[in-house]
């Protein structure tokens, strides 16, 4: 019976790791390098679209606090389309259960930042970032967009937009996070270019289209 040492379980385990770390170096490289003349900091720079594309997170933190990252998003867009950068915000969001309702919540903030409700779309299925950028094609019919999120979220979406035949840039929504969060933030974002990566590959699809 073939039995396989201990010795060669530990090589093929490092070199899985190093192909991974390698992988993941090379697929970070080519979405910065892809997204870093599309990403906005200054609204007044951002060219006109007439879609922008609100990309959903949770509005209450762990904690019970408003999410930053959620009210930073919210200010961003609001003054995007006050600056008559977007005529239509799609608010794209996780809606799975009864109970957690991020298109709505986005919905609510951006009247109350005197954004129109008849210039609001919801988009009930952006469960994740591929969900909200091929559906803004595919179900809204806009190949035109300004993502707006935070910096490494919209590096990754504009990737994914380019992907799908879309002409998007993104304005990016500042937030300030202490040290540990960047870096397990960071991470995060790294293991899901990846994931993106292989998504685009195999040609996964929304879950709902």
């Amino acid at each position: 019976m073939f039995r396989i040492s201990g010795k060669r379980i530990m090589s093929g385990l490092c070199i899985f790791s190093i192909l991974s770390v390698v992988f993941t170096v090379i697929v970070n490289y080519k979405v910065q390098r892809y997204a870093e003349t599309k990403i906005y900091n200054n609204i007044d720079s951002v060219p006109y679209r007439p879609v922008g594309l609100l990309l959903g997170t949770i509005p209450i933190n762990r904690d019970g606090d408003p999410n930053a990252y959620f009210t930073s998003r919210i200010d961003t867009a609001a003054k995007l389309y006050h600056a008559g950068k977007v005529d239509t915000i799609i608010a794209s969001g996780d809606n799975h259960i009864r109970d957690y309702d991020e298109p709505l919540a986005m919905r609510d903030s951006l009247m109350a930042h005197g954004v129109p409700e008849n210039r609001i779309v919801l988009d009930y299925a952006g469960f994740r970032t591929l969900d909200s950028v091929v559906r803004a094609k595919k179900v809204f019919g806009s190949d035109y967009l300004v993502i707006i999120s935070q910096a490494d979220h919209c590096a990754r979406a504009l990737y994914l937009a380019d992907a799908n035949a879309m002409d998007a840039v993104a304005i990016s929504a500042p937030v300030e996070t202490g040290f540990l969060v960047r870096i397990r933030l960071t991470l995060r974002e790294w293991l899901a270019r990846d994931k993106m990566m292989l998504d685009i590959y195999i040609g996964k699809q929304p879950h709902f289209l």
